[in-house]
Formats: C-alpha cells, structure tokens, sequence
C-alpha cells in the first residue's frame, strides 16, 4: 500500500527526531552514577500512592507521565524518583489496559491464531496483530540503542526539567497542527499494517521525557486521517508490548536492590497505577468520542512554559 503524503510525513519526522536523539545522546556519555533503586528504597507508601495517581492519570493522557513523575515529586520537595521506579510503576498502567480491553485482545488474539490455522493472511486480526508486533520493533531498537550509549540515562541532561519543558512545547505545537490538518476519516475497521509500524515509530519519540508515548501517537495518528478515539485506542494496544517490558526489565533490577521494607511501597505504587489508569482509560475515550484535543494541546504549552519560568527565576533546578 502506497504511503500518503501526511504518513510520509509522519514517518519522516519520526526517523529524523530519533537519529538526532540517538546523536545527542553520545554527548552525555560521562555523567555520574546514578541513584538507581536507592530512590525506590527511601520512598514511603503515601508517597508511591501519590505517585501512582499522577501516573495513572497521566500515562493514557497526551501529556507525558514521565515529564509528570518527574516533575511533581521534585516540586513537592521528594526527588525525582528515578526511571525504574517509573517503569516499574508502569506496569500498573498496563494491567489497567489488560482490564479494560481485555475482550478486544481476546477476539484479537483468537482471530490472528485461526487465521494462521486456516493460513488466511488476509485476515483483519492477523494483520492488526503485526501491526501491533511491527510497531513495538521501533522502541525496542531505539531503547537498547539509548541503552548502550547512556548507561547513565537517569541523570543524563535528556532527563533534566529543562529538557522535559521543551519537549511539551513542541510536542504541544505538533499535536495543534495535527488537530488542524487531521482528516479524521478511519475508524478501527480501517487499520493498517501500516499504521502500526509508522505509528511504532512515533511511539519511539517517547523515549524522551516530555514527549509523551500518548501524545506522540495520538498525533501521528491524526496525520494518518484517523479519528480521534481509534488513534487513542490503538495507541493504547499499541504500548501493551513497550511499556511492559520496559516494566519487566526494570522489575529485575529493582527487586535485585530493594529490601522488604522497600517493596510494599513499589506495590502500593502499582496498584495505585492501575486504578487511576482504568479511570484515566475510560474517561479519555469518552471524551474523545465528542471533543477535540486541543485542552490537552493548552495544557502541554502551559507546563512547558510554567518549568522554564521556574527555572529562570530560580524556583527550580533544572537537574
């Protein structure tokens, strides 16, 4: 299937954006360590729960959990809480998709395993399976390539509020042209393989802080002419496979450091997630399903601008 201009488009900005992340990154290669599960160690169970709220009701958003989970705990005086403590927490959010699509993945996955009995590879479940399966590749090459070349990635400047800021404007800006230029015509029915792969590669711009895994695939979504709540709803299958192992990975890692006393915060943390992530689920495709994005799109220029205030009037450190 010939590619349009706007998925030309999409698919371009994407690949251009990642290759100057992964340039970038060879520039921050003599940080020093980092805390690693230590933060998870010291944290108390308010203070997991808190954060489990912001990142259930921020993940599904297109507004960047990460940025969030970065941000509010330093402005409330906590510290940032690391990258595994946020992956980990992650996989409340996860279980919260699993919940609630859990119909739709069961049809899905049935339907892809008769089609390859039957050898019909013509199949709509089939093809939206490797859809799905092509779109994970991008952020599984990206992140081991983000991996290798800052093992320090916690403490790298990509992480700094700074950072974050900038991200949210010009993720903000992309979304609003996005809103603007979308034709909103294809539904879920209407769902390519396609689809899956360019909007894998803008699920990989989320592997910087600030962009926001929601937001960068909502938007490439809308430049793919989808509508608003199929583009949400697919991103949201779409991140089953990266975000749960990303949560695994750090899962390892984490319990490998923390005691006993550490873990029941990390649980509370999760479970947190998961209630809030269902809430947040439910509540943004209703509202997709009559409105626009363009409170989100306020939103996100709003807390780009606000960090950067901040910092220059030295209210906070852009560590």
């Amino acid at each position: 299937m010939a590619l349009s201009k706007r998925q030309l488009f999409v698919l371009i900005s994407a690949v251009s954006a990642i290759f100057s992340v992964a340039a970038f990154s060879q520039k921050v290669l003599s940080t020093p360590p980092s805390p690693g599960a230590s933060d998870v160690q010291q944290m108390n169970i308010l203070q997991a729960i808190v954060l489990g709220f912001v990142q259930g009701m921020t993940e599904f958003l297109p507004i960047s959990s990460t940025a969030h989970l970065k941000v509010v705990p330093v402005v409330l005086g906590w510290g940032d809480p690391g990258v595994a403590f946020t992956a980990v927490i992650q996989l409340g959010s996860i279980a919260a998709v699993l919940w609630y699509f859990w119909a739709d993945l069961t049809r899905i996955a049935s339907g892809a395993f008769r089609a390859i009995a039957q050898k019909d590879y013509a199949d709509y479940d089939l093809r939206l399976s490797l859809g799905i399966a092509l779109g994970t590749l991008p952020i599984i090459f990206f992140g081991l390539l983000i991996k290798r070349f800052i093992p320090d990635y916690d403490n790298s400047p990509i992480r700094s509020l700074g950072a974050i800021a900038i991200a949210s404007i010009v993720m903000s800006l992309l979304l609003g042209i996005a809103e603007k230029l979308g034709q909103r015509q294809r539904d879920f029915e209407h769902l390519t393989m396609n689809d899956g792969l360019l909007m894998g590669l803008a699920q990989s711009l989320a592997l910087v802080p600030g962009v926001s895994r929601s937001g960068s695939t909502l938007t490439a979504g809308l430049f793919m002419s989808l509508r608003r709540e199929t583009a949400a709803r697919f991103s949201f299958l779409l991140g089953i496979p990266a975000i749960t192992l990303a949560g695994l990975v750090e899962l390892k890692s984490v319990l490998g450091e923390v005691s006993g006393t550490g873990i029941v915060p990390l649980i509370a943390g999760v479970i947190s997630a998961a209630i809030f992530s269902y809430i947040s689920i439910a509540g943004l495709l209703r509202f997709l399903k009559t409105k626009s994005t363009w409170v989100f799109i306020w939103y996100r220029l709003a807390f780009g601008v606000a960090i950067l205030s901040a910092i220059s009037a030295g209210l906070l450190k852009n560590s």
